[in-house]
């Protein structure tokens, strides 16, 4: 599948919109229902299906669930002005990468979000090893 350049920019653009900091730590993570739209996913029932197959992954890789997929609980107002409690996730860049590699990769979406996540992911490891080495030799 071959994107145009308007299309890259415009789902990179999305993408990019639903990021989230945590402000103490510098964290960055995504919410899962922000995400599941941007993947082309209209029901919670079939994206949380996908979002456990991505937690299971990460498990089969010996890696903490909770510290990639956790699990919050949203106040959401409903259509009579009340309240209800819903279910959600904070995830950080390498749960997204592995809720895109588990997604419908006939998803349009999908497609670019695996590209997305595995260039942003890089970029992050890059930039943390280039950290380490300027402390390296500011400490020389």
């Amino acid at each position: 599948m071959e994107f145009e350049k308007s299309k890259i920019i415009e789902l990179k653009e999305k993408f990019d919109s639903i990021v989230n900091t945590e402000e103490k730590e510098k964290i960055e993570f995504w919410y899962a229902r922000d995400l599941q739209t941007q993947l082309g996913y209209k029901r919670w029932e079939n994206f949380i299906e996908t979002i456990k197959k991505a937690m299971k992954s990460c498990e089969n890789t010996g890696i903490e669930i909770d510290n990639h997929f956790r699990e919050i609980k949203k106040m959401v107002k409903i259509g009579s002005g009340a309240k209800r409690e819903l279910q959600d996730y904070m995830l950080t860049r390498y749960a997204c990468y592995l809720i895109a590699q588990n997604g419908d990769s006939k998803k349009e979406e999908i497609a670019f979000a695996q590209t997305y996540f595995a260039v942003q992911t890089r970029k992050q490891e890059i930039i943390e090893d280039r950290i380490k080495l300027m402390s390296r030799l500011e400490a020389r």
